[in-house]
């Protein structure tokens, strides 16, 4: 598929690099764009060739955030709406909710979390407003050393957006995140590294080529479901009430990948050869209960 705002390609080893292509706008965020990446992680990265996915930005910048010049609402919003908190949780995925009222960031983050396949954000410059928080839901964030991140809602009169609340604390901690957003501040490379917020600092010209061999060295002779059922445990479990929980779901993803995969990655290992999985993370067993 052709996207306006975005760039995607994929490598012999399935791992994909997605750029956030509006370099004379600093890749600032708009509503296509938030279309559009909400659209290439619900099918491109879905497709089973894909193995993993990297996120950077093109020029100077990753994402300076919500585009302030769109004219009306810039949050694409209907403000004739004023929908309660009950009335919104029993029908936000319907019109005109769903358009209207439901944070867009909110359904690109979404969307990076669902899918069962690592996601890396190479984050090039400046992130800030979403750009800072669609980077919450990859699963690992490296940064340039001219990175500059920032949670700058307060200043703006607004309120963290893109399941920001449920992210951060669980990357930083709850006082970390709270301070950043307290203060609005800007970030430094070195404050997102001392905070936790990022695995490691590159040269620019180093990070794009080192988050690609980071991602292929999560992949390259891995079994896709393996990897997809991980994913889900690990954000799924560490949120979880009770380790039984983490028991229940452990129990049934080794059951099924035992005897799938898991058969030929034990014969791999006797015969000291490398092993060729078979199984799709599109096609992943399911090891928690349907949530009515």
């Amino acid at each position: 598929m052709t996207y306006e705002t975005l760039d995607w390609s994929v490598d012999e080893h399935g791992v994909a690099v997605l750029t956030l292509n509006r370099p004379d706008a600093l890749n600032a965020f708009d509503i296509t764009m938030a279309r559009e990446l909400e659209q290439v992680f619900l099918t491109d990265a879905r497709d089973d060739a894909v193995r993993a996915v990297v996120v950077t930005g093109a020029g100077r910048a990753f994402c300076a955030g919500m585009d302030l010049s769109a004219e009306g609402s810039v949050f694409g919003l209907d403000e004739s709406l004023a929908p309660t908190p009950e009335e919104f949780r029993q029908r936000y995925d319907e019109p005109p909710y769903d358009t209207g009222i439901r944070d867009t960031g909110g359904k690109v983050t979404l969307a990076i979390h669902a899918l069962p396949k690592p996601v890396i954000g190479a984050i090039n410059g400046a992130a800030v407003g979403i750009g800072a928080t669609m980077t919450l839901a990859m699963d690992i964030r490296l940064a340039s050393t001219k990175a500059r991140i920032g949670f700058v809602f307060g200043r703006l009169g607004i309120v963290p957006e893109a399941c920001s609340t449920w992210f951060l604390p669980r990357i930083v901690g709850v006082q970390q995140a709270l301070e950043w957003v307290y203060s609005a501040d800007v970030l430094t490379a070195e404050q997102a590294l001392a905070g936790r917020l990022v695995r490691s600092l590159h040269e620019p010209d180093d990070l794009l080529p080192t988050a690609v061999d980071l991602a292929r060295s999560f992949v390259v002779d891995r079994s896709p479901a393996a990897l997809g059922l991980a994913k889900q445990m690990l954000y799924r479990n560490s949120a979880a009430e009770h380790p039984l929980e983490a028991h229940l779901s452990d129990s049934l993803a080794m059951f099924y990948t035992s005897i799938a995969d898991g058969k030929e990655g034990v014969a791999a290992f006797r015969e000291k050869r490398t092993p060729s999985f078979t199984a799709k993370a599109s096609d992943l067993p399911r090891i928690y209960p349907v949530v009515e």
